[in-house]
């Protein structure tokens, strides 16, 4: 019997060793492909899907309080959220990557970001975009397909806009 558990919990292992590989070897979501659907609930609890955005641009950003490459884009990214704020077809969403709630709601504070941000409980939503680190942002377009893939943070607002601005009607 001993020998059965133990050779269903080395194939197990095996299982979710090979399901990795073949995820890490996907590479990230890429553009043109359909953005994987996720729910993110907000640090003020309020519950975000991206499915229900269809028809508006969804800028999808993964960051962290202890990424100092983060920091330099975050002010770029309010400040374009502030930009097409009053539009109300462009949705800006922040995903707190590995991260402690009092340090990310401090970053928040300090960077005065304003619009929608949670963290990435058991790390669904990066697992879901193949993250390879932070920052990362996703610009989805109004049909759900990945426009831009940003690795790394936006060097300026108008980088920003210039993503944005051709899917806009």
């Amino acid at each position: 019997m001993k020998k059965i558990l133990l050779w269903g919990g080395l194939g197990l292992l095996l299982l979710f060793l090979t399901i990795g590989l073949i995820r890490s070897q996907k590479g990230q979501v890429s553009v043109g492909e359909i953005a994987p659907d996720f729910e993110l609930i907000s640090f003020a609890g309020e519950s975000y899907q991206l499915s229900e955005y269809r028809g508006s641009v969804v800028v999808l950003n993964f960051w962290a309080s202890w990424c100092d490459t983060c920091k330099p884009e975050a002010k770029d990214l309010e400040a374009a959220y502030q930009y097409y704020r009053s539009r109300g077809d462009v949705i800006f969403l922040g995903v707190d990557y590995v991260d402690t709630e009092p340090e990310a709601l401090g970053y928040l504070e300090e960077f005065g970001v304003t619009y929608p941000n949670g963290p990435d409980l058991r790390t669904e939503i990066s697992q879901a975009y193949r993250v390879g680190g932070v920052p990362e942002t996703f610009i989805i377009d109004q049909d759900g397909l990945i426009a831009h893939v940003q690795i790394g943070p936006f060097r300026s607002l108008e980088d920003i806009l210039l993503r944005i601005d051709p899917l806009l009607d």
